[in-house]
C-alpha cells in the first residue's frame, strides 16, 4: 500500500482528503504545518506529498527546498490558491513535481497522484529499449536503474526531471515542442502551461551543462521548443 503525506493547515481539508485517499487504498499521514512534513518525511518515508503551499512555521517552498536541498527526490504535489501564480512556478523551479489550484476535486487529486506515482515509479510508459543505457558524450542515464552520470560524477535529479532528461536522450536531434514535452512528460493536459518545461530544462541544463549560456546538449529552437543534440566522446 502506498503511502500519501498531506500537509495543510486546514483540518477540513485534510479530514477530505484522508478519507478519500483511504478509499482509494492509499495509506496516510498529515502533517499541519512545515516542520511536521519535514519531519514526518524523513520518519515515514512517503512515496508522495500533498504539499499545501500556505503552512505555519515553514511555508510549501521552503519545505520543498529543505527536502530536495537534503536529496529527497518524493514526488511532492504542491496545493495552491487562486492568485498564487508566481508562487506555483517557484515551487516547480525548486523541485515540485506537479501542482493542484484549490478548489479541488479528491477525484481529481486521486488522479494526479496515481499518474504522478506511475511516471516516478513503475515507468510504464518506458519499453525495453528505453531500458537499455542512454549515452551521449559523457553524459550517461540507466532509466531502470534511476541513475544518471556525467563522466565519474553522479547526478542527482527530481523524478520529473529524470523523466524529461529520459525522453529527450531518446529523441536525439530531434526538435520537440513544448506541447509534444507536455504530453509525453506530464502526460495530460496541463492547462497549455508549457512554461513548467522550461522550468525543467532550466534545472536539467543546471545539472547536465558546463555553461548554462552556451548548452550543448538541450538546446532552444526559437519560437518551437527543443532539440537534445547528441555528443561524441572526444
Amino acid at each position: 500500500m502506498q503511502k500519501i503525506l498531506i500537509v495543510d493547515d486546514e483540518q477540513s481539508i485534510r479530514t477530505l482528503l484522508d478519507y478519500n485517499l483511504r478509499q482509494s487504498n492509499y495509506e496516510t499521514i498529515m502533517a499541519a504545518d512545515g516542520e511536521q512534513a519535514v519531519l514526518k518525511v524523513e520518519n515515514e518515508n512517503p512515496d508522495l506529498i500533498l504539499l499545501d503551499l500556505m503552512l505555519p512555521k515553514m511555508d510549501g517552498i521552503e519545505v520543498c527546498k529543505v527536502l530536495r536541498q537534503r536529496n529527497i527526490n518524493t514526488p511532492i504535489i504542491m496545493l495552491t490558491a487562486k492568485g498564487e501564480e508566481p508562487d506555483k512556478v517557484l515551487g516547480l523551479e525548486i523541485g515540485a513535481d506537479d501542482y493542484m489550484t484549490k478548489p479541488f476535486s479528491p477525484r481529481e487529486v486521486i488522479a494526479r497522484i496515481k499518474a504522478v506515482l506511475r511516471r516516478s515509479g513503475e515507468r510504464t510508459g518506458i519499453d525495453e529499449q528505453e531500458q537499455s543505457k542512454l549515452r551521449s558524450g559523457l553524459l550517461t542515464v540507466f532509466p531502470e536503474q534511476y541513475e544518471a552520470y556525467l563522466g565519474e560524477e553522479s547526478l542527482e535529479f527530481t523524478p520529473k526531471e529524470f523523466e524529461l532528461l529520459v525522453y529527450f536522450m531518446q529523441n536525439k536531434n530531434r526538435v520537440l515542442t513544448r506541447d509534444q514535452l507536455l504530453s509525453a512528460v506530464w502526460n495530460y493536459d496541463f492547462a497549455g502551461d508549457t512554461r513548467i518545461v522550461d522550468v525543467h530544462v532550466s534545472h536539467l541544463r543546471e545539472k547536465i551543462e558546463e555553461n548554462t549560456r552556451k548548452p550543448i546538449f538541450i538546446k532552444t529552437v526559437r519560437g518551437i521548443g527543443y532539440k537534445f543534440e547528441e555528443q561524441k566522446l572526444k
